[in-house]
């Protein structure tokens, strides 16, 4: 066999559907848990790999807060994105960066995210009424975590509509430590692992996945597609914040170790209930790391009898979560 089949026998080894370790890397070195993510993203999640397996650039200066706003909005121009209808039930309120999630039931609106509080009534409410549902249904909002770009529109939701906001109990730590002059909501429901949230005929159902924060939610929510059944994960936290933004994270009590090793556990852990469950579709809370981009005008052009571009199977997304899995075992070695 020559040099080039094995090396591509190897990729396809990595990057095969199924296994609950799926595309792990066997040496313990950078190069290898690179080339395991690398293998596992393959074109459909590169985004995510080149966001985590790049090199780490100098840590800028330390900030007073993990999530001061700007001094202002930006221009809307910036930021609006048209509301697009996902699934028969779950639909994409957010903006072009942030993104946020309707999913409908028979007694009312769950939202996943809120975004920030300047766009919250603009993409939200102003979403939903274009696509002909009533905000004044918003249940409840979960909040993947804590920081502005997600949870900035809670506070809206809770005083104009009653929603009830859920995030761990973590997280609501983290909003009441942050020192930035944003709206942020009254503390309410706290999520806990494996904790079920039904509404009508719909039921979530909410794992932590510590690493992004302390208290990141992943969601997985069943989803039909012209009826046809579907199951969505959310991984609900993505960048190694703790990079860049050592203030907020890094402490005597928490490392770089620490934080890398519990985006790994997370990882793995996630990828094993995606592949017990059978999730399908995979969406995030930013537009980069699903492929929102360009899913989302596809949607919008999507004839009859063409296949909705958000289900990408179950072997799919499990690679997502090796992805970040992999990274996340190079860069702890990186700082070791």
């Amino acid at each position: 066999m020559t040099s080039s089949a094995i090396g591509l026998l190897t990729a396809l080894t990595l990057v095969a559907g199924g296994a609950s370790r799926i595309g792990q890397s066997t040496a313990d070195t950078v190069p290898a848990h690179v080339a395991a993510a690398k293998a596992a993203a393959g074109q459909e999640h590169a985004a995510l790999f080149d966001t985590l397996c790049a090199e780490p650039k100098p840590a800028a200066a330390p900030q007073p807060s993990q999530a001061l706003a700007s001094p202002g909005p930006p221009n809307r121009s910036q930021w609006h994105a048209e509301p697009v209808k996902v699934f028969d039930n779950l639909y994409f309120v957010g903006q072009t960066e942030y993104s946020a999630w309707a999913v409908t039931t028979s007694a009312g609106i769950i939202i996943i995210d809120t975004i920030w509080d300047y766009s919250v009534e603009d993409e939200i409410v102003g979403g939903l009424t274009k696509l002909g549902l009533d905000p004044k249904t918003i249940k409840y909002a979960i909040v993947s975590h804590g920081h502005i770009d997600h949870a900035g529109g809670a506070k809206h939701l809770q005083d104009h509509f009653g929603t009830r906001v859920i995030l761990s109990a973590a997280d609501w730590d983290l909003l009441d430590r942050d020192t930035g002059t944003w709206p942020k909501p009254k503390r309410d429901m706290v999520a806990t692992d494996g904790q079920k949230l039904t509404l009508g005929d719909e039921t979530l159902t909410f794992y932590l996945t510590p690493g992004h924060t302390l208290g990141t939610i992943s969601t997985l929510i069943p989803v039909k597609d012209r009826g046809q059944p579907h199951l969505v994960a959310e991984w609900g936290g993505t960048a190694f914040n703790w990079i860049q933004n050592r203030r907020a994270y890094i402490t005597p009590e928490r490392s770089d170790r620490f934080w890398f090793e519990t985006y790994s556990t997370s990882a793995e852990r996630f990828r094993d209930i995606v592949a017990n469950t059978g999730a399908d579709v995979l969406i995030s809370n930013h537009t980069i790391y699903d492929g929102s981009k360009k899913k989302l005008p596809a949607l919008v052009k999507r004839n009859p009898g063409d296949p909705n571009p958000y289900v990408i199977g179950n072997g799919s997304v499990q690679r997502y979560l090796t992805v970040a899995d992999e990274c996340a075992k190079a860069g702890l070695l990186r700082v070791q």
